[in-house]
């Protein structure tokens, strides 16, 4: 009986110790998979070039790009609502074209729908640039006219199909709009009390251009924005213009260290009523429109890029001296330490690099070189490089952050 009972206790050991080997080799296993992280399956990055018409379409989850032919070179890339399509605007050329990543989501997974291609539908609008993706629609502002131009998602392989242009009487400008999500349109439009290409107020318009509530608040200009659905955020030199569904506006005060200083880009976030406030002149800061305060995320003159992920819960910052450091937008503290990723970029440099982010990696384009750079955000040793076209101008990430099939 003692020796069974000896036995006993040495076999509990065995396991025990086994266990705790093994939990101890789980946790070794999986720092490691997370420090050689792969990209997410179904995400993709889409890359115009400066010279050429090339577009570059690359799977970072394979570690290869396939090439297209756009319409013109030099093109400014942006994604729609669903992730699936890409638009492609050639401002000076007055084109706007679509394309389709051939991956549909489903709730808990991406199915193949076709191969990567360009969509038929097409714009035709006066010099678009502004660029807003919401409940199913691609809209320019066109600031040629003062006009939006609309597409629906769901119109884009139909043959023939072309962006509607809704006219609100506006003036030309160098405008923009947001989307709330009752389906209406916050509006630039210009008075012509300051001098130059920026709006000074924002009004509310319907589908049709027909103005739903006017401008009750005159800034001093008026450059980038972003909405959450019920408020739509404007840089302004006024302070920042808060515009509500409803038509109520109001100003929120910059930081009194601010001078003449203005978040000329507002960017969105994971978080009801969070915005992020850029200024080269600062650097970058949380906007909260609940409570009308402004905090720093980080102070700096130096930023080259300043980016929301795809997901749209981390900033991540480029600079000019070719370091990148990135905050958690929900707790604003550092998510990865200041780290150099490539080579210094003089301020006077023509063409920049570029970036996006997603929730695993950077991506940073190359001009010089041609390439792609990624590097791995957990781990930021673990750089890699794709080849794209010879000099890469502007990207846009595509797909899902998702690894599952059908």
């Amino acid at each position: 009986m003692t020796t069974k009972i000896k036995f006993s206790w040495m076999v509990m050991l065995f396991v025990s110790s086994s266990f705790l080997l093994s939990c101890a080799n789980d946790d070794e296993i999986a720092e490691s998979l997370d420090n050689s992280i792969s990209e997410f399956k179904h995400l993709r990055i889409l890359v115009s070039d400066e010279v050429s018409s090339t577009l570059s379409l690359v799977n970072p989850s394979l570690n290869n790009a396939i090439s297209f032919e756009s319409r013109f070179p030099k093109s400014a890339l942006y994604t729609s609502d669903s992730g699936r399509f890409g638009t492609i605007i050639h401002r000076d050329n007055n084109v706007t074209e679509t394309f389709d990543t051939g991956l549909e989501f489903h709730g808990d997974h991406v199915d193949i729908k076709g191969t990567p291609k360009f969509g038929a539908m097409v714009g035709n609008s006066s010099k678009p640039t502004h660029f807003k993706s919401s409940l199913g629609e691609i809209l320019t502002f066109n600031d040629g006219d003062g006009t939006l131009a609309v597409g629906k998602e769901t119109d884009i392989h139909t043959a023939g199909a072309t962006m509607t242009i809704v006219n609100a009487g506006l003036l030309a400008h160098h405008g923009a709009m947001a989307v709330f999500s009752n389906g209406t349109y916050a509006i630039t439009e210009k008075d012509n009390t300051i001098t130059g290409a920026l709006p000074e107020r924002v009004k509310i318009i319907d589908k049709t251009g027909t103005q739903l509530f006017a401008s009750t608040i005159a800034t001093n200009g008026i450059h980038g924005n972003a909405s959450d659905g019920q408020s739509a955020v404007f840089g302004s030199a006024s302070g920042i213009l808060v515009v509500k569904s409803d038509g109520q506006q109001a100003l929120i005060p910059h930081p009194q260290d601010f001078g003449t200083a203005w978040f000329g880009t507002i960017l969105e976030t994971a978080t009801v009523g969070q915005f992020v406030g850029y200024t080269v002149a600062k650097g970058a800061y949380l906007i909260n429109v609940v409570n009308n305060t402004v905090t720093p995320i980080f102070q700096n003159t130096n930023i080259m890029q300043c980016k929301v992920s795809y997901d749209k819960t981390t900033l991540g910052i480029l600079l000019h001296s070719g370091n990148f450091i990135s905050f958690n937008l929900a707790t604003n503290t550092v998510a990865t330490s200041e780290v150099n990723v490539i080579e210094a970029t003089q301020t006077t440099s023509t063409q920049k690099p570029q970036m996006v982010l997603s929730q695993r990696f950077v991506y940073i384009t190359s001009p010089t070189t041609g390439e792609l750079i990624m590097v791995n955000t957990k781990n930021t040793a673990d750089l890699r490089k794709i080849k794209v076209s010879d000099t890469p101008y502007r990207l846009s990430i595509m797909g899902f952050e998702n690894n599952a099939d059908h």
